[in-house]
């Protein structure tokens, strides 16, 4: 076999999956394969290229579709007074009330564009998010408890929003989806640590 030939592994490796799903997909013809006298599987380099291109652009369809049910899903839920029943959202005025939904809306947006798109500025951008729920918070007589407790619900709207268009789409792409939960893991918790980091801050400061 000459270099554009590819092992199993090699083209598990350039896909990104387990040898077992690389052999799935021969088996199902998605994937064409060569065998070896020894019984092998050997696939063509630009097969495997081409298959590759066309699961990137079908994790970013799938993507496009979970930001947006995440949108709709955001504005019913903080429209449809769930905030009513968090005891933090009890001890605001109306003023810091907009303020926090705003705040929501904020979070929303952030983990989007985050999602949507690779590259830096994810830390700075969480990290603003912790300082300005943590301010918020500090601003608004709530304790970093309580402040936490008030990210925390917008965190949660966010992920069932994710995983109700998970579960109602059928997404076809398990990389794709295991990519976006840990780059919304990670976006959020350095929005946590950020907002108890500025809180002991605020402590230790005598603010």
């Amino acid at each position: 076999m000459n270099e554009e030939w590819l092992s199993l592994s090699e083209a598990a490796s350039l896909l990104g999956v387990h040898p077992s799903t690389v052999r799935c997909w021969a088996d199902q013809d998605q994937l064409p394969a060569h065998r070896t006298p020894g019984g092998h599987r050997r696939f063509r380099k630009e097969d495997v290229e081409l298959l590759l291109r066309q699961k990137q652009a079908g994790a970013k369809l799938e993507i496009a579709y979970v930001v947006q049910h995440i949108l709709r899903t955001a504005r019913l839920t903080i429209g449809e007074g769930r905030l009513e029943s968090e005891a933090w959202y009890l001890k605001l005025d109306e003023d810091a009330r907009q303020q926090y939904r705003l705040s929501g809306r904020s979070l929303v947006q952030g983990l989007v564009s985050h999602l949507n798109v690779d590259g830096d500025g994810m830390e700075a951008e969480a990290r603003s998010l912790g300082y300005e729920y943590a301010s918020r918070g500090r601003r608004c007589g709530l304790s970093s408890v309580e402040a936490a407790h008030a990210f925390q619900f917008f965190r949660t709207m966010v992920v069932d929003s994710i995983l109700d268009a998970y579960e109602s789409a059928g997404l076809t792409s398990p990389k794709a989806w295991s990519d976006m939960l840990r780059k919304m893991n990670k976006f959020s918790d350095l929005i946590i640590i950020t907002l108890l980091e500025t809180y002991d801050a605020y402590q230790r400061s005598g603010k």
